[in-house]
């Protein structure tokens, strides 16, 4: 009975990352506020996540042709470098202070989301 509270807000939050809302920072979010998950903890299940979900979507875009091998490689250094400093700011800064701008990037995404509503969504290049 205790897993059920967690599994629901799983299920949930999967559920809603499949409509299009973030399902890793809604996760993030109601692992500490909900579930009473330490924010490191959070981010490290956040992760575990992440990581099998971004990789089963590559080789997808991938065996699609929709991948341009040069912006991948283009891409791959500064996103490596940026995960890097992410991570060490994670370990080495204080939580506290961490949940601040977490805070304002939720707000801002919001305000964001919330002003896009109702606004047709552009077409992918090549289609009209």
């Amino acid at each position: 009975m205790r897993a059920l509270l967690p599994l629901l807000c799983g299920f949930g939050c999967g559920i809603l990352s499949a409509w299009g809302v973030g399902g890793g920072t809604l996760l993030l979010v109601v692992m500490t506020l909900l579930l009473g998950v330490e924010q490191r903890t959070a981010q490290g299940i956040n992760l575990l996540f992440f990581l099998p979900t971004a990789a089963s979507a590559l080789w997808c875009h991938w065996r699609q042709g929709k991948l341009e091998p040069a912006a991948l490689r283009a891409a791959a250094p500064a996103a490596a470098l940026a995960a890097l400093l992410g991570a060490w700011i994670a370990a080495n800064v204080d939580t506290a202070l961490l949940r601040r701008p977490f805070g304002v990037y939720l707000l801002l995404s919001a305000g964001m989301l919330l002003r896009r509503k109702g606004k047709t969504p552009p077409s992918p290049p090549g289609e009209t």
